[in-house]
């Protein structure tokens, strides 16, 4: 069947190569945007007189864009600067008519134990005088307190307030109305022209640390801006500092730190208020001239940098999800497509016990399942992704078996609450698509947020699709700075480290994969097989002998039955119990008190589809259930083959109890279902060859077997045989099914209408191997059909109701319920008195049956005519009138059966 399926598995193969080619055509694609000249340090080509050009690349020669890029061997020293906060979100004591003169001041906060004390060391802040020296400009800012609005960078080798346009704050006590000036900063060959202005500093004094915390934490967030609209410079608690002792705390702004996990955190503006602190406190102390130097701030050098983007691990988490997790739906479409056409339970019928099923279809799963993720890594690597190479393949290889096992495990325990393939297929896309995009949008925004508590992510890592997701998302990370910085990727090594999560992950899916594992088994056994929630703690039987249990007392005696019954029927009954006494015995099956009640639904009463049957079959017999739709034959075959539970009453096959021990009396059944239940893409020799392997049949003797079952239903010649039966025409898929249930050489085979859609030879031929085949087995056959029942049958029983009326073979029911001839004549309308009449003087006791457009059918005991007599009756008739046909029929197998199930009916009516 996989051969088949051959092509669709290489499209499910080739899917992970699609998707790592997107990949890389993304990244090709970004990458050509990346080498644009404005992206790259600026060169020039210097002549080196020989007529010849030499590159050199710089600083010096590149644009501000440009910078970024190149090298920077030395770099630039920057002054120290505070974070000021915007004119619209500073904190004004009065109206906000400073917001829009742009004259607002910025607020600073003192407290403290001594209130003398620290209003003075705060008053030297902001004390120093503007002397700007042409020659040396950023010395001559560096010595004042500076300050910028703007939001600093997680790099300083070009602070971004000297980028912006925004000019640079100078704080100090008052402003003059000329107080704004420009500076020309040289950087390389660029010209940096920044605006210096003067802001007011205004220091106020509070009473205590807590009214500055409620006054820093009393406005309200902004929606634009998503910072607060009493924004202040800073707040400084002195405590009990006095002139021999300095201890301070100091409030900052935390939300300019720009944390959100997406990129590194911004280098906040935090060193110049403690220098502004410090330096108060010696001008304190020591006069006007005392300070702390710390004027300027600079970054590590760094070397000519290309930028550069690894899709392949940005976008990984995302894609590489989709691609793994697509093989959730391939699994759980297949054992629900097994469900829902009952190819599940007709392999069970002949067989196939639960442990071999699971173990056979496990690791057929696990099979596919590693070769795709084998070529998934496969074809990873080899079109480059960093994704895959940087990062240790033994880490790969051991990640992706478990959540592929993982994966297994849950398609089968989802599989069992699914019977229609398309609602497991639109529920298990769902769940590929939800799995990636909650993963990707929801789930690593709180991966990347470093305040969300660990134990929130390990619960939600409880979703398998979210441990995948994390895993890769660990794998991505490592790639990216892998290839950013020149380095290798994850190594077992890192696993110990704190902020690496893979170890948690492997934990969790492992621990997963088991517990899944071991459910997943359960409810199959519960849901699909229709075992109790507490099988396992069933005890086992020790012997066959066990099996038969004493009748009830309210069956050993017909005396104690209060509903009057047939005598045959009761016979039956009574021959059932006392087979039931005898530990032994040499009947196939044995039916007692077997009874199915289906309960109400949607207001509807309870229907008793069997009642309390009971039948004995011995080896040889075929015996034939008749019946009108709905009497329940289907019902009683369903429990007899474990298709249902009985309500109430059991039945042994083989001396097997059909309540405990289905799985053994599977290996000794065959069944003919009603519907043909086949695998489309299998031939039916194929179909036969697995039908007789789990027969135990091997070798020749499987080949005999399958040979000689093909030609007993004529389907070897010609090439049918090895034709898909999805080829098949109703009478050929009949034919089959007929094969599937007697190879093997079952000991009990059930046939429910096993001629339907047959044409004339078909049926005869089918007969044959019937009749051949009831020899050495016991048969139970439903059938609509009175001649197949005649023909095949050794004893029939006509079900009607759920209630079987009455038992014996052909002959018998024929004698006994068919004690009349039948007489039929056809004249014009006008003669139909004259008929009856003719009837009449032949037998005062005649029954007319039927009558329409001048054809009659009259019943005649058969103990007041004789033959001869309604032969002479006839040829008188046809002296007077045109007698156009007649007829005189002994009983037929039909009549009795309409008779029985009308008579029955009735009963049921008046009851």
């Amino acid at each position: 069947m996989q051969k088949r399926n051959m092509e669709m598995n290489i499209r499910l193969i080739l899917f992970p190569l699609f998707i790592c080619l997107l990949l890389v055509l993304i990244q090709k694609t970004v990458n050509s945007q990346l080498d644009k000249p404005s992206l790259r340090c600026g060169c020039i080509c210097v002549d080196t007189g020989k007529g010849q050009c030499e590159k050199t690349c710089g600083i010096e020669y590149s644009s501000l864009d440009q910078v970024f890029f190149c090298p920077i061997p030395h770099p630039t020293e920057w002054p120290l600067l505070l974070q000021v906060p915007a004119q619209q979100f500073r904190a004004v004591r009065t109206g906000d008519r400073c917001k829009k003169t742009g004259s607002c001041p910025v607020t600073m906060l003192i407290t403290g134990n001594n209130q003398t004390f620290g209003q003075s060391v705060a008053g030297n802040m902001f004390s120093r005088p503007l002397n700007v020296n042409s020659s040396d400009i950023l010395q001559s800012l560096a010595d004042n307190a500076l300050g910028s609005g703007t939001t600093s960078r997680y790099t300083n080798f070009i602070d971004a307030a000297f980028l912006s346009n925004a000019p640079i704050d100078l704080l100090q006590p008052q402003c003059s109305s000329d107080s704004q000036f420009s500076v020309a900063i040289q950087l390389g060959s660029a010209t940096l022209q920044k605006d210096v202005r003067c802001t007011q500093g205004l220091q106020l004094w509070r009473n205590s640390s807590a009214e500055i915390n409620d006054e820093i934490y009393k406005g309200y967030r902004n929606g634009n801006s998503g910072r607060k609209i009493n924004e202040i410079l800073a707040a400084y608690d002195f405590a009990n500092s006095n002139e021999n002792l300095f201890n301070v705390t100091i409030w900052y702004n935390s939300t300019y730190k720009n944390d959100t996990g997406d990129q590194p955190p911004a280098l906040i503006r935090v060193p110049r208020s403690i220098n502004l602190a410090s330096n108060a406190y010696l001008q304190f102390l020591l006069g006007p001239s005392a300070k702390m130097l710390f004027e300027f701030v600079k970054e590590m050098p760094k070397p000519e940098t290309n930028l550069r983007l690894d899709f392949s691990s940005l976008l990984g988490p995302l894609f590489f999800t989709w691609v793994i997790v697509q093989l959730f739906p391939v699994v759980l479409i297949s054992l629900v497509y097994e469900k829902e056409h009952k190819l599940r339970v007709m392999m069970k019928m002949h067989g196939l016990g639960d442990g071999p099923y699971w173990m056979i279809s496990y690791a057929y799963f696990l099979a596919i399942s590693s070769v795709y993720m084998l070529c998934f890594v496969v074809f990873g690597s080899a079109i480059g992704l960093n994704f895959f190479r940087l990062n240790d393949y033994s880490i790969h290889f051991v990640f992706y078996f478990l959540y592929i096992n993982l994966q297994i495990c849950l398609a089968f325990l989802v599989a069992d609450w699914f019977s229609s393939v398309k609602t497991a297929t639109v529920v298990g896309y769902m769940m590929v698509f939800g799995t990636g995009l909650l993963g990707g949008f929801l789930f690593q925004f709180f991966l990347q947020d470093s305040s969300f508590p660990k134990a929130g992510i390990i619960a939600m890592e409880l979703f398998p699709g979210f441990s995948l997701y994390r895993g890769l998302y660990e794998f991505s990370q490592y790639a990216f700075t892998g290839n950013f910085m020149g380095s290798d990727g994850m190594r077992w090594k890192d696993l110990n480290d704190s902020n690496n999560g893979m170890r948690e992950v492997l934990v969790i899916i492992a621990i997963e994969w088991l517990v899944v594992l071991c459910v997943a088994y359960y409810a199959d056994q519960v849901v699909s097989s229709g075992k109790s929630p507490l099988f396992f703690l069933r005890k086992q039987q020790k012997n066959l002998s066990s099996s038969f249990r004493k009748p009830s007392p309210r069956r050993l005696g017909s005396k104690l039955f209060v509903q009057m019954e047939k005598f045959d029927v009761d016979q039956e009954r009574e021959k059932v119990e006392q087979l039931l006494l005898v530990s032994s015995t040499s009947h196939s099956i044995i039916c007692n008190n077997l009874k199915k009640i289906y309960p109400g639904t949607d207001g509807n009463p309870e229907k008793c589809a069997v009642r309390e049957l009971s039948l004995a079959l011995p080896e040889g017999e075929c015996f034939g259930m008749l019946g009108p739709n709905g009497a329940g034959k289907t019902s009683f075959i369903n429990m007899m083959i474990g298709l249902i539970k009985p309500s109430s009453g059991t039945a042994y096959v083989q001396g097997l109890d059909i309540r405990t021990d289905m799985d053994k009396i599977y290996t000794s059944m065959g069944v003919c279902p009603q519907h043909d239940l086949l695998w489309d893409t299998l031939t039916g020799r194929e179909h036969l060859f697995f039908y007789g392997r789990l027969k135990n049949l091997n070798g020749a003797a499987l080949t005999h077997a399958v040979e000689e079952s093909l030609k007993s239903v004529n389907l070897f010649h010609g090439g049918v045989a090895d034709k898909q039966s999805r080829k098949y025409s109703g009478g050929m898929k009949r034919r089959l099914s007929v094969a599937i249930s007697l190879i093997g050489d079952p000991k009990v085979v059930y046939m429910d209408e096993p001629s339907t859609g047959l044409d004339p030879a078909s049926r005869n031929m089918l007969w044959d191997v019937v009749k051949r085949a009831k020899q050495n087995r016991a048969i139970i056959l439903t059938t609509h059909s009175m001649e197949e029942a005649e023909h095949l049958c050794d004893r029939l029983g006509i079900f009607v109701d759920g209630s079987l009326q009455c038992v014996g073979n052909p002959k018998e029911l024929k004698a006994r319920y068919g004690g009349s001839y039948v007489f039929t004549m056809t004249t014009s309308p006008t003669h139909e008195e004259e008929v009856e009449n003719l009837v009449n003087q032949l037998s005062p006791n005649a029954t007319k049956v039927y009558q329409i457009s001048g054809t009659q059918k009259f019943e005649l005991p058969k103990d007041e005519i004789r033959i001869a007599d309604v032969f002479e009756a006839v040829e008188n008739a046809k002296s007077r009138f045109t007698v156009q046909a007649w007829g005189l029929a002994d009983t037929t197998l039909e009549d009795v059966f309409i008779k029985v199930a009308r008579g029955a009916q009735a009963d049921t009516t008046l009851s």
